[in-house]
């Protein structure tokens, strides 16, 4: 099996569904005349199916002789890819389908009628629903190749991202840094026991408060800026009414552990200099 790069290979799938989505969006607005102008706006779109059917088959050979097989899930990616292959060759043949349909101007063969107005215009008539009928089918195929596309690219992705292994640091990861009074309202409650609840006060009215085993007094705003560091967790299947139970995480722990007490700013004040005694004059 030849390595590939199913990263990249996600990429371009979905790369292939946009050529895909607007392909489909041109075939369902296509406006057209039949004969000669039906034949011109056909023509391109024609052809761009054709590019995208060769370019699904190359993804399908190019994963089908990879390391891509050994992914869980890759018998299911590599059919719907094929599906999608068959699907876009489907919308060639009625992209075909709808210039076989067209009536085409020209001189008949000596001995056939010539054509009058009149009859050019029952061939267009009858040839309008039979052409639709080919564009509208057209449509669906391509519409159904970029849903396949969208699908296999995001199934690459996710199984990728289930079988790559944990990132492994090479360097201790710093624990977020404390400031004092942090520091001692985390220590108090590294002590267990500690609650968060919600007292009533009056006409509705409510506060949340904190409580310490060892009765420290912790603000709120305290307590949830090292709840939002990841520093402490609340048991929140109880109600606030209750009170739900404290826990200093595992990161907690370390930021305590790491922490050291800011260093004073107050610089040393000199003693002021006692003037030097003078000698009496005689």
């Amino acid at each position: 099996m030849s390595p590939l790069d199913l990263n990249e290979q996600a990429q371009q799938l979905r790369s292939l569904a946009r050529g895909f989505e607007e392909l489909h969006d041109r075939v369902r607005d296509l406006s057209y005349s039949p004969g000669t102008d039906a034949l011109h706006q056909i023509t391109p779109l024609l052809l761009k199916a054709q590019e995208l059917t060769a370019t699904a088959l190359g993804h399908l050979a190019a994963l089908a002789n990879s390391t891509y097989t050994g992914v869980t899930g890759s018998r299911a990616g590599l059919e719907s890819l094929s599906a999608t292959v068959a699907g876009a060759s489907l919308a060639c043949t009625d992209l075909a389908g709808a210039i076989y349909a067209n009536p085409y101007e020209g001189t008949p063969f000596d001995g056939f009628p010539a054509g009058d107005a009149q009859s050019r215009a029952a061939d267009h008539a009858e040839a309008i629903p039979r052409m639709n009928s080919h564009l509208k089918d057209a449509a669906l195929q391509l519409d159904v190749g970029a849903t396949a596309c969208h699908y296999l690219a995001t199934s690459i992705s996710r199984s990728l991202r289930a079988t790559a292994p944990p990132a492994v640091s090479t360097q201790h990861q710093a624990a977020p840094r404390l400031n004092d009074t942090q520091c001692k309202a985390l220590k108090s409650l590294a002590q267990g026991e500690g609650r968060l609840y919600e007292r009533a006060l009056h006409r509705g009215v409510s506060v949340t408060r904190v409580a310490a085993k060892d009765g420290t007094r912790i603000s709120i705003a305290t307590f949830r800026a090292l709840a939002k560091r990841g520093l402490v967790t609340t048991d929140t299947s109880t109600p606030l009414l209750i009170g739900q139970d404290i826990a200093v995480t595992e990161q907690g722990q370390r930021s305590l552990a790491e922490h050291r007490p800011a260093l004073s700013t107050t610089a040393a004040v000199p003693a002021p200099r006692t003037p030097a005694a003078q000698a009496p004059r005689r």
